[in-house]
């Protein structure tokens, strides 16, 4: 159960303290530079070749750096690694799929260090102390299993309201030449701090959890070569939003983001972060950055300073920086003088307009010329440095009368910054014009917003978030989500107006007076150093675990359930799919948040029964064109043929009729949520073919025991229909060990025509044995025995 300190959220602060006096187990969070360093001179031997350093991170920790590359042909985009990630970090609402599904290998510890954060539960209402403390009555069962779980396996439990997972990551965790692993997507973010943070699925986590090494295709790396200097109201903020326009959603998947050149040495940590964050939203991998003096001064700042000198030795060695002549994938250049501040949406992160030209944007769709909310922090922009800088705009617009137009939301990233924020007035200076100071957590971001407002409305917002799928926010697809900088949110608020330009525009006063905000500027670390506020919220270091202690876990609970292992299709001999009943086509983007919905349905996150009836509940079918309609073609008399799509799901299941989806580009992309693959597991599915997928998602899809298969004529997405039968051919040879065999797809349609449909796959020797066993966990628990 949770200490009785932490259920009642309406107590005093504390800032007595620094940084500097929260217990660490500094070994814990050092990379074991010496041994990396070792390991990649095994792989030099193999390679003969200068290393980028993303390169450097991911091979020297190879499970085996000896025998790891075999001969050193071919590496990038076509070799796959067995990687030992040093971390894992899981946020409370993928902790509780990941954790049971830990729980099911039977072992009695991590075999890495593990955190747990508790930041995705908390809706935002009302202001930071009332929402934090209804979010843990509401959730206290979650929270209550969460804590016992951790205590009894060894793992560092961050407490509701300690903050957001990434923030308190860099804070507390990350360190140059790290790899790490977390269940989210925007966990790139540590990037920020020059390593390797990765989002994966909860079951790839279990793999690092449980010491089986972790399997990627090595990325391609996409060199961005910075140089110049970003000034006045331009941020890296700004440089992440003009790169996704640049790349697109898709451009960076199956890639690494290494970042070089003159450019980066003049960003804060957390600007580094900023854009490291975002990189997600282009698909990439991960981000990451050399090592600088800023990171060292950061690292010094958060009460690291042995991270930052182990650091500094590493550096020395060549280790935290690519080598000279090192080649890269793409190289693409960046002036960072000729960037300007850039508004990018709405419904998608890649949609870039330059602020000189996005009020004529707006005139030209023909939108009202309104903005009905901005919303500043989130993981991505929450760090003191964005903080003082909205402040200073701020303290202006006070000095002129004037407070915001419209709600004006901010997010404190972690307690660290929320209380450092109130001891330097920060907080107060937010408040005198109109801010409301929500809860340290992610809130509205994740659409954990219970606005009351604007529902059913088309309206705009402006947010400095990450992401804006449609409904994302406030669960009404009407909302149009703009994504900015902090600074360009903060100065709109006060205008009410979508077209506005603060580097240009000025506002008219109650005394007909013109204002006109000078550039603004902040600070990117204390001069007095953070405090750590509320320190309850705070776990002990690299616990023991408690073998003894009970996983709470209620009785008849709807929030939690235990997982029964998925059956393999291939029990009965034959290494074929069973042929399998196609339940829909669906068209155009489909993301993890069209897939397995988050806002309301985050509650079910641990009952994969009741979670699964959201399953693709805003897709479109491409038959049609409807939201959420599926087809029952061979419906008994009685029912209707028409059904919601998990409806028919749970129909076909009923029947223990397998199916298969047909999917279009990019499926899967967005959040790392592994329930958008166990869904559709859960209900029967066993085969999805698509024209292309999100890398994260198709490993979540193989990880559970689905096949994904990619079209390899593209045009044959549309031959195949609701109630057409698949059968697999060629799968046979895949699963008798032979990686490169290839599989076609024999349809039968409705009207009785056969035909074959060429695929390709990227299916591993390791994940052909999950697919074989069901699922990768059957697999690791088969090899425990």
């Amino acid at each position: 159960m949770l200490r009785p300190a932490i259920r009642g959220a309406a107590r005093g602060r504390s800032f007595a303290t620094h940084t500097s006096s929260i217990p660490r187990n500094y070994p814990s969070i050092t990379p074991p530079y010496p041994t990396l360093i070792q390991n990649l001179n095994h792989v030099r031997s193999v390679l003969k070749r200068p290393l980028t350093l993303a390169e450097k991170i991911l091979y020297s920790h190879l499970h085996d750096p000896v025998h790891g590359l075999g001969d050193g042909g071919r590496i990038r985009g076509e070799a796959y690694l067995q990687l030992k990630p040093e971390r894992v970090a899981m946020q409370d609402a993928s902790a509780q799929m990941a954790l049971l599904q830990f729980m099911s290998a039977g072992l009695d510890r991590c075999a890495v260090p593990t955190s747990i954060h508790c930041d995705h539960l908390i809706q935002a209402s009302d202001g930071a102390e009332a929402d934090l403390k209804r979010s843990i009555i509401s959730n206290q069962e979650v929270f209550d299993f969460l804590e016992s779980a951790a205590r009894k396996f060894g793992i560092e439990f961050w407490r509701p309201g300690s903050g957001i997972i990434h923030q308190i990551v860099l804070e507390n965790y990350a360190a140059p030449g790290m790899l790490m692993l977390g269940t989210d997507s925007h966990t790139p973010n540590a990037g920020g701090l020059g390593m390797l943070a990765i989002g994966v699925g909860g079951a790839d986590a279990v793999d690092a959890m449980t010491g089986t090494p972790w399997e990627l295709k090595a990325p391609q790396i996409v060199g961005v070569h910075l140089t110049g200097s970003l000034s006045g109201w331009t941020t890296t903020k700004d440089l992440i939003l003009h790169l996704a326009g640049k790349l697109t959603v898709r451009g960076g998947t199956g890639r690494i983001i290494e970042y070089f050149g003159p450019g980066v040495h003049s960003q804060s940590c957390t600007g580094l972060a900023t854009i490291a964050n975002m990189g997600a939203e282009v698909g990439a991998t991960t981000s990451t950055f050399p090592y600088t003096s800023n990171m060292r001064g950061y690292l010094h700042a958060t009460g690291r300073g042995p991270v930052a000198q182990a650091a500094d030795e590493a550096a020395g060695k060549g280790f935290l920086s690519a080598d000279d002549g090192a080649e890269y994938d793409e190289v693409i250049e960046i002036n960072l003088s000729d960037l300007e501040p850039t508004i990018n949406g709405p419904f998608t992160p890649d949609l870039a307009t330059p602020l000189s030209k996005f009020g004529a944007f707006v005139k030209e769709q023909g939108w009202k010329d309104e903005l009905s909310a901005g919303l500043i922090g989130s993981c991505t922009n929450s760090s003191y440095e964005d903080m003082t800088r909205v402040a200073d705009l701020a303290r202006q617009a006070k000095a002129a009368g004037l407070t915001t137009k419209v709600p004006f939301l901010c997010t404190p990233g972690s307690e660290q910054i929320r209380a450092t924020m109130e001891r330097d007035n920060v907080t107060s200076t937010l408040q005198d014009v109109g801010a409301v100071v929500l809860a340290n957590a992610c809130g509205p971001c994740i659409g954990q917003w219970k606005r009351e407002d604007k529902k059913g409305e088309e309206n705009a917002i402006l947010t400095s978030f990450n992401r804006n799928f449609k409904s994302r926010n406030d669960g009404n697809r009407y909302t149009m989500n703009f994504l900015a900088s902090p600074t360009v949110v903060t100065a709109m608020a006060f205008s009410g107006s979508l077209s506005f330009n603060p580097m240009t525009d000025s506002l008219t006063l109650d005394s007909g007076n013109r204002f006109k905000f000078f550039p603004p500027s902040g600070q990117d670390l204390p001069s007095t150093g953070f405090t750590p506020g509320d320190t309850s919220f705070y776990p002990l270091p690299t616990p023991e675990p408690q073998p003894d202690a009970e996983v709470v876990i209620q009785k008849d609970s709807q929030r939690l359930e235990l997982l029964e292992p998925f059956t393999s299709p291939f029990n009965d001999g034959n290494l074929e799919l069973p042929p399998l009943k196609v339940l829909m086509r669906v068209r155009g983007k489909c993301t993890t948040d069209h897939i397995s919905a988050a806002g309301p349905w985050l509650k079910y996150k641990g009952h994969l029964t009741n979670i699964s009836e959201n399953l693709l509940i805003t897709a479109v079918n491409d038959e049609g064109g409807d939201v959420n309609v599926a087809f029952d073609h061979d419906a008994p008399s009685g029912i209707t043929e028409t059904g919601t799509i998990p409806g028919v799901a749970k129909r076909l299941k009923g029947r223990n009729q397998p199916w298969a989806l047909v999917v279009d580009e990019n499926y899967g992309e967005g959040s790392a949520r592994e329930h958008a693959a166990l869904q559709p597991r859960f209900y029967g599915c066993n085969l999805i073919v698509a024209r292309s997928f999100a890398r994260i998602h198709e490993t979540n899809l193989k990880k559970q025991g689905v096949l994904p298969l990619w079209f390899a004529d593209k045009t044959d997405y549309s031959r195949i229909g609701s109630g057409d039968m698949i059968e697999t051919v060629g799968l046979v040879n895949l699963l008798q060990g032979h990686p490169d065999a290839i599989i076609k797809l024999r349809v039968t349609n409705r009207e009785g025509e056969i035909f074959e449909i060429p695929t390709t796959h990227t299916m591993s020797i390791d994940q052909i044995k999950w697919l074989h066993a069901g699922s990768a966990l059957n697999h690791i628990r088969s090899q425990m025995k």
